[in-house]
């Protein structure tokens, strides 16, 4: 009998811009491995991109210390956008182009999730505390905050019928108007939306706005995220790798 191979899962990096070069935390590979999958680092050059991404089984698009270039959803930059990289902006739109085609499972996680909104034609809130009045602390990574479970989500039959959790946050902007084709999963008490998953039959498409993967060894949740990925990342590679 074959022995199953690893599903490989994507992972956009990061650019120092100063530096030049490309880099990523270590805690998103690390939880990819230890849910069973193969971390590849996607390096964020265009050109390069939809050939690296037809060899993967699934993606997670990852944080970023940038924002979404305002421009793309058609609104004026915010003074408090202080940095935008185009190249991320795009390696994530090419990535999530290909993923879309092949229904190849998708997790986008903080810039990823806002990411994911954009490419699906939604908007953001460039500034959480002049949008919403009273906000918690969302950009401040020790500090975690609730979050609430939309009744009879998918979240929700995860973690067993719970109805809240208490995640990390590090992000300043949020999702506005939604996407198409996404629904929201959960929100934090002040009305942000924390989470959002796809109504696309057949494939995998979860966003959220905290961090799971420096969470997930207290988190179940946060577990669970990256477990699931791995099931549809090797699922996808069982049914439609060999009709590439």
């Amino acid at each position: 009998m074959a022995r199953l191979q690893k599903p490989l899962i994507g992972l956009t990096c990061r650019w120092d811009q100063d530096n030049d070069y490309y880099y990523l935390n270590g805690d998103y590979s690390r939880a990819v491995a230890a849910a069973g999958g193969i971390p590849v680092q996607i390096p964020l050059i265009p050109d390069i991109v939809e050939e690296v991404a037809a060899r993967l089984d699934g993606l997670v698009l990852c944080g970023s210390p940038s924002d979404i270039d305002p421009a793309l959803y058609g609104e004026t930059r915010h003074p408090e956008v202080k940095m935008v990289h185009p190249e991320r902006d795009e390696t994530d739109r090419r990535v999530l182009a290909k993923a879309f085609k092949k229904k190849k499972p998708v997790l986008g996680i903080c810039f990823g999730l806002q990411s994911l909104n954009v490419y699906l034609q939604g908007t953001l809130i460039q500034h959480i505390p002049d949008r919403i009045a009273g906000a918690l602390e969302h950009k401040n990574r020790q500090v975690r905050h609730p979050v609430i479970l939309e009744p009879g989500c998918l979240f929700e039959e995860w973690v067993g019928g719970a109805k809240q959790l208490s995640v990390n946050s590090t992000h300043h902007q949020a999702v506005a108007k939604l996407g198409r084709g996404l629904r929201i999963i959960a929100k934090a008490p002040d009305g942000v939306i924390e989470a959002v998953e796809g109504d696309f039959p057949g494939h995998f498409v979860i966003g959220v706005q905290w961090h799971p993967e420096r969470i997930w060894k207290e988190e179940p949740l946060s577990a669970r995220l990256f477990t699931e990925l791995m099931r549809a990342a090797s699922k996808w590679r069982r049914e439609r790798k060999g009709n590439e």
